[in-house]
């Protein structure tokens, strides 16, 4: 009888990250539960938006990151993370390429309800 054993196998960051290079595209790396852990490449300015329904968890893997308020900003560098509470507006900034993950629950568009031409795809598994 042959028994197939299942491979345990950790995800890695820098392997996932190394696919792809198109920036403000988050992909899925994994789910728990109905959140999930996105990875994501960027650069420049975004667009002010919030989620009115989710809290949403930046964490920097490489570069620093800086994330607008209208009251202010915090940075981030690599192996830091911030939580952005629902309905903050924000506007995230990278000077150079960032590398984060992204903590969000499934269906959250990157955008907020904003919408336009930096709506990035859902569910894009890598």
């Amino acid at each position: 009888m042959n028994v197939a054993t299942k491979t345990y196998k950790p995800i890695n960051f820098a392997e996932k990250l190394s696919l792809f290079s198109d920036q403000w595209q988050p992909r899925v790396l994994a789910e728990l539960n109905d959140y999930q852990f996105k990875i994501v490449r960027i650069e420049g300015d975004f667009i002010w938006h919030d989620h009115k329904d989710t809290d949403e968890a930046f964490i920097v893997i490489e570069g620093t990151l800086r994330i607008d308020f209208r009251d202010g900003s915090v940075t981030l560098g690599p192996g830091e993370m911030y939580v952005v509470p629902k309905g903050v507006e924000h506007k995230p900034y990278a000077e150079h390429e960032v590398k984060m993950l992204l903590i969000e629950p499934r269906g959250t568009l990157n955008t907020g309800h904003e919408g336009g031409e930096r709506t990035a795809q859902n569910d894009r598994w890598i």
